[in-house]
């Protein structure tokens, strides 16, 4: 009789490691939680009282447009230092964030010379490019944005649509997730979008992984209630 309850009580070692990754992913799961809850709280004015390092990322055309607008009207020495992050392929947008630092160092709109740094992503795909070949320049871009956000460690990443913001976002969503760094994304939708989101606002909207999502049009709200209603920005 004793042989048995012995028997019964024991424990293998295929059942210590199941029951551990059981609540391995009990603990992921309620700090995912926590994030969404954290995430979908107003923040509060004391964490304005320090400058917060800030990642942007630009897009191409019209998104780089719209980022400059919303730049205009951001407290600039409130988010600092600022680091604008585009595709490896695209220059046009740098120069252009560029030319508008020197605009607010000029015009004294900045206190500090140098807050600003400009750096360049691999792209995960190319427009035309396979779905084959773009596997692996998929994982080139996540290892190239896994060393941008170590050496970066934002508090806040800032994005308006191209799809460059997904693995750096990723990553930030990973980093909070493990207590590295909490950074803050915020998501401002291009105003083209007037009827549904972009595969880039849905991805981060779908996932819980932007802590606001902006949209400036009632249409977007009405459809997607998480999302914020800003009006037009442009």
């Amino acid at each position: 009789m004793e042989n048995s309850n012995n028997h019964c009580l024991s424990i293998t070692p295929s059942s210590l490691v199941l029951l551990s990754i059981i609540g391995f992913i009990t603990l992921i799961l309620i700090r995912v939680l926590y994030i969404i809850h954290r995430s979908s709280q107003p923040r509060s004015a004391s964490s304005q009282q320090k400058p917060l390092s800030t990642l942007i990322v630009l897009g191409s055309g019209g998104h780089t447009a719209e980022m400059i607008n919303l730049l205009n009207v951001l407290q600039k020495n409130s988010f600092t230092p600022r680091y604008y992050i585009a595709a490896a392929t695209d220059n046009m947008s740098l120069q252009k964030a560029q030319v508008l630092e020197s605009s607010w160092l000029s015009e004294g709109g900045v206190e500090e010379v140098g807050s600003a740094k400009f750096m360049q992503i691999y792209r995960s795909r190319e427009v035309g490019q396979s779905y084959i070949t773009s596997v692996g320049t998929t994982l080139i871009a996540l290892a190239h944005a896994l060393w941008l956000m170590i050496k970066i460690r934002p508090h806040v990443i800032l994005c308006n649509g191209p799809g460059t913001c997904i693995p750096l976002c990723a990553i930030a969503f990973i980093f909070k997730i493990l207590g590295i760094r909490w950074s803050y994304i915020f998501y401002v939708e291009s105003i083209a979008r007037v009827r549904r989101l972009s595969l880039s606002a849905l991805l981060l909207y779908k996932l819980r992984m932007a802590d606001q999502l902006f949209v400036q049009w009632p249409q977007l709200k009405s459809k997607y209630h998480r999302a914020h209603y800003v009006g037009r920005l442009m």
